[in-house]
C-alpha cells in the first residue's frame, strides 16, 4: 500500500485511525464480475460517517467559526453524533446532538458514553423519524450564540469532502479497476462524494443511489421507513449534497428486503452489516448478473450490523413490525451460497 494511505502503526488520536477501511468480496459471477464491500464498520465508531464528522469540525475551525472551548450541534440520527462526540472529545469542544426516539438506543447511549449532551426534538416516544423538527431545534440551539457551529450535515458542503479520500483507496486498491459504486443516499455526502473525487480517478464509473421505499429524493410515494440514517422522510428537505447529475441510477429498496440481505449476509459469511447496508447489497445482488463479463461492483457498507442487535437482527421486534419474510431470506441465501461458490 501507498505509504500516503497507510495507517500508522502508532496514533495518538482516534481520529487518526479513520480511514483504510477493507475491501470484502461478498460474491463473483461465472463470468468473471464480483462484488466488493468497502467495509466503512472498520472506521472508529462503527461507520463511515465519522469521516465527514472530522471534516466539518476541521473547516469550522479553518474559517474561525469554531474556536478553544467551542460547541458543536448537529441533528442527527446516530452515525453523525457518534464521530462528532469523538472528534469533539478528542479537541476539546462540547457537542450537543439533536436527536428522536426513531434513532437506535444503542447509537443514543455510545454518544452519551463518550460524553455528547442528547437533546430530544420530539419526546413523545412514538419512535417517529423527525428530521425536519430535529434540524429546526438544532439551528435555533446554535443561533446567535458565541463559538458555536451547527454542522449542518445536510448542506455542509465538507460533508461530501469528507469522502473524497474514499475514492482514492478505492483507486488504489483496485488499480482503477472500478465499473460501478452503489451506495445509500441520505445526506448525499458518501455516495455523491466518494462518485464526485471517484470521477476524476476513473472517469467511466458509474453510480448507483439507494434510499428507502417512503424517502422522496427519488420520487413518491411517501411513508414511514425501518432503514435509519438513509434516505428523506416526507417533511424533510432533500440534502444540498444529493447531486441528481452525479447519480446514474436511483433505486428504493424495502424495509423487508434490506433487512432480509442483512441478515442472510450474516449467516452466510459471518458479517454484521446495518439494515441501510442491506438494502444496498440487496440492490447490488440484483445488478451483479446483468454487468458485463469481469465488471468490478463496489457498495459502500456504510456501517456494521452490531447497532441493530435489538432491531434488523431481533425476530420479536421484526415480527412485531411485520418485517420478517422467510422465503426472501432463503432466496438471498442460495443466491449467497452460488455467488460464493464460484
Amino acid at each position: 500500500m501507498n505509504e500516503a494511505l497507510a495507517r500508522p502503526a502508532v496514533v495518538s488520536r482516534i481520529s487518526e485511525l479513520i480511514g483504510y477501511t477493507p475491501l470484502f468480496e461478498l460474491g463473483r459471477t461465472e463470468t468473471g464480475s464480483r462484488l466488493l464491500l468497502k467495509l466503512e464498520m472498520y472506521n472508529p465508531t462503527g461507520t463511515a460517517k465519522i469521516r465527514m464528522a472530522r471534516q466539518m469540525v476541521l473547516d469550522a475551525e479553518a474559517r474561525g467559526a469554531l474556536r478553544p472551548g467551542g460547541r458543536i450541534v448537529e441533528s442527527t440520527s446516530g452515525n453523525t453524533g457518534l464521530g462528532l462526540a469523538v472528534i469533539a472529545a478528542e479537541r476539546g469542544y462540547t457537542f450537543t446532538a439533536v436527536v428522536d426516539h426513531h434513532a437506535c438506543a444503542d447509537k443514543l447511549r455510545g454518544m452519551r458514553a463518550l460524553g455528547a449532551e442528547l437533546v430530544y426534538a420530539a419526546d413523545d416516544g412514538t419512535g417517529e423519524l423527525a428530521t425536519a423538527a430535529r434540524e429546526e431545534l438544532a439551528a435555533e440551539l446554535a443561533r446567535g450564540r458565541d463559538n458555536t457551529v451547527f454542522t449542518e450535515q445536510h448542506n455542509n458542503p465538507s460533508n461530501g469532502v469528507g469522502y473524497f479520500p474514499v475514492a482514492h483507496e478505492l483507486h488504489q486498491a483496485l488499480d482503477g479497476k472500478i465499473d460501478v459504486l452503489i451506495g445509500a443516499v441520505g445526506t448525499g455526502g458518501a455516495l455523491c462524494g466518494t462518485t464526485r473525487e471517484l470521477r476524476t480517478l476513473v472517469p467511466g464509473c458509474t453510480t448507483v443511489g439507494v434510499e428507502p421505499k417512503g424517502s422522496i429524493a427519488f420520487g413518491g410515494p411517501a411513508h414511514d421507513y425501518y432503514q435509519s440514517g438513509t434516505g428523506t422522510p416526507e417533511g424533510a428537505a432533500i440534502g444540498a449534497l444529493v447531486d441528481f447529475g452525479l447519480i446514474d441510477h436511483g433505486v428504493k429498496v424495502g424495509d423487508v428486503e434490506a433487512f432480509a440481505t442483512a441478515r442472510a449476509v450474516a449467516r452466510a459469511t459471518g458479517l454484521l452489516i446495518g439494515g441501510s447496508a442491506g438494502g444496498v447489497v440487496h440492490e447490488a445482488l440484483a445488478r451483479l448478473p446483468g454487468l458485463p463479463p469481469g465488471s468490478t461492483m463496489v457498495a459502500l457498507v456504510n456501517d456494521g450490523g452490531e447497532k441493530y442487535l435489538d432491531t434488523v437482527f431481533n425476530d420479536d421486534w421484526m415480527h412485531a413490525r411485520d418485517l420478517v419474510d422467510r422465503a426472501r431470506e432463503r432466496e438471498i441465501d442460495e443466491t449467497l451460497t452460488k455467488l460464493r461458490r464460484m
